[in-house]
Parts: C-alpha cells; structure tokens; sequence
C-alpha cells in the first residue's frame, strides 16, 4: 500500500494538509468528525490535492514542506495537479 499526502478544501475555505495510506476512508473519517480535530465542524470537505509517495517517511517530510507552502503557493500546487476530486 503506498502513503499519500493529501489537502482537503473546508466548508470554511481553509485549506487542511494531511498523510494517510487510505485517503478516501480517511476522507470518510473526517467527514464524520472522527478525523483532526480542526476538521470538525468544517464541513463539508473535499480532497483538491492527492500526491503519492513512496512510503509514510517520504510522505511525512512531504507533509511538512506543504504545511510550511503560504495559502497562494498551495493554491498553485493544487492547480497544478489538476481537477479537484470528491
């Protein structure tokens, strides 16, 4: 199984960074408030940015570049990946 690090778009428009090695059931997880306790209460959200990596140390390093990215600079990596997805 490979590790992805992933952002999620809020309800509130914030932007949350996060790592899982299942991201559509980590999305769930937040969904139902059992994800990070800044998610809750922020819904609805969606995942505008998925980006594998090679194992959970690359996707942790990874995590933490992005978390350092201004709102602007993760807005453009997001745009650069594409689509976003549900």
């Amino acid at each position: 199984m490979g590790w992805y690090v992933y952002i999620l778009l809020c309800g509130d428009g914030s932007l949350y960074t996060g790592i899982s090695d299942r991201p559509s059931e980590r999305l769930e997880a937040h969904r139902a408030g059992r994800g990070a306790k800044y998610t809750k209460g922020r819904g609805p959200l969606s995942i505008v940015y998925l980006e594998s990596c090679a194992g959970r140390s690359e996707a942790l390093s990874r995590e933490a570049a992005v978390k350092k990215l201004t709102r602007l600079q993760k807005w453009a990596l997001i745009g650069k990946a594409g689509s976003p997805r549900t």
